[in-house]
């Protein structure tokens, strides 16, 4: 019966993932009939399921708490403004506008997890790109290029990248000294790519900035305040975690949007029932779905099965298994979410480091703060590395580029999976090429 199991949920995941890939059927729904015919098939109970979700709070939260921060804020016409403002800035040139999107969206990525600066930033896009006069699914689709890419930069960047380096126990100016550059390197990558992906925007002038809309701010007392509401929430999203009493992300993001419906409902520039109404619920039930589905490959033991094999062909080589790990897990991080494939794969690979003799059965236990043997540390890297940039190939491989289609569907555009491997492929190709270089350059030679 457990053979059984293994082979529904694998068989479940494949499934999905080739749903959303053809686009038969929307992705949630794939994702939402895959969810369920793991409980209806006994593979695990309801109860399980919603375990699975609730495992996945901190992520749901705090997409939660920032989609209702920005749409409760979306009254008083801050982001048709600020549009306007960077359209101006960029001189009306579509390369300009190009690098200014990889200029905002980089530092602020350094320092919050990308799919929240997608949330944040994504907004300004559409209307950008409506005075302009180009489609503004490209624009999108760079937006998450850069922040996936940025994540690396720092220890908080990605949730991916934190959930490793957690379990590595890698401190934050650690991360710095040997892992940011090549998180800058990525990035650059992205860059010199941008004039050949986007050459139509790339070469794109706007003549007459002058007739150009020029939307007045409504609300002004009203977004004073939510200035301040914003900025206790992006501060507390970097200190946080770090006070005498720790405050994660998601009870951060919980409380700026309540704050948020209080002001909006007590200002009356809007009601309760209208922000939650225009919440991206569709995003929410797919990511929950897809943890269930995780968990599934979890609990029926796929996720062993595949750290046995991996010992088996990996041996002891470290130089070929970093290598080949920075490109499985690139790989698979394009059809998977990177965040639960993480949290598959962190205990994974320690399992896998246990049964070839490097380290202790001490590893395995919840709560470890030793330290790897400096040997291992470029498994790690380069899990690290594949789960961010792999995330680019393709429209289900990170939190941000989900995000990102909703934030598109919203405004009338659909995101088909088609169009973003379009994209995504060269870019998770190259981006993959460099991290190989620069992870044998700088830990295995």
């Amino acid at each position: 019966m457990e053979n059984w199991h293994a082979i529904i949920a694998a068989s479940t995941f494949v499934a999905v993932i080739v749903l959303i890939m053809t686009e038969w059927i929307h992705l949630t729904i794939a994702a939402f009939l895959g969810a369920l015919l793991l409980v209806f098939m006994n593979v695990m109970t309801l109860t399980e399921a919603i375990g699975h979700i609730g495992q996945s709070y901190p992520t749901l939260a705090l997409f939660f708490g920032v989609m209702v921060l920005v749409r409760a804020f979306e009254p008083t016409k801050i982001f048709d403004y600020l549009a306007t403002q960077m359209v101006v800035l960029a001189k009306g040139q579509g390369k300009r506008l190009l690098l200014g999107i990889v200029g905002i969206t980089t530092p602020i990525c350094a320092m919050l997890p990308n799919a929240t600066t997608v949330m944040l930033l994504a907004p300004l896009i559409p209307p950008m790109a409506e005075e302009i006069g180009v489609d503004f699914v490209p624009l999108l689709i760079l937006m998450v290029f850069v922040a996936n890419s940025s994540g690396l930069l720092t220890l908080v960047g990605d949730p991916a990248t934190f959930i490793v380096g957690d379990a590595i126990n890698i401190s934050f100016t650690d991360y710095l000294m040997r892992l940011s550059l090549g998180g800058a390197i990525a990035v650059a990558t992205v860059v010199l790519m941008v004039p050949f992906l986007f050459s139509k925007i790339w070469h794109k002038k706007l003549e007459n900035l002058n007739q150009l809309p020029h939307p007045k701010i409504n609300h002004p007392r009203v977004l004073t305040l939510g200035g301040f509401i914003v900025a206790f929430v992006l501060i507390f999203f970097v200190v946080g975690e770090s006070l005498p009493i720790p405050i994660s992300p998601a009870a951060v993001a919980l409380l700026g949007a309540a704050l948020a419906l209080l002001l909006a409902h007590h200002s009356k520039i809007d009601t309760v029932n209208n922000i939650l109404r225009d919440v991206d619920w569709s995003t929410l039930l797919f990511f929950m779905c897809i943890f269930v589905i995780i968990g599934g490959l979890e609990k029926t033991g796929v996720v062993n099965g595949v750290s046995g094999i991996l010992a088996t062909l990996l041996g002891r080589n470290i130089v070929l298994g970093s290598l080949l790990l920075l490109v499985f897990v690139g790989l698979l991080s394009s059809v998977v979410p990177n965040i639960p494939l993480v949290v598959a794969m962190v205990p994974l690979l320690k399992q896998y480091l246990v049964n070839v003799g490097f380290v202790g059965q001490d590893v395995l236990t919840p709560g470890f703060d030793g330290q790897f043997p400096p040997e291992v540390l470029p498994l790690f890297y380069a899990m690290m590395y594949g789960a961010t940039l792999g995330g680019n190939g393709t429209l289900v491989g990170a939190s941000s580029n989900i995000v990102a289609a909703g934030i598109s569907e919203l405004h009338g555009r659909r995101i088909s999976f088609k169009r973003f491997l379009k994209y995504g492929i060269p870019v998770m190709v190259m981006q993959l090429v460099t991290a190989a270089i620069y992870v044998t350059i700088r830990f295995l030679l």
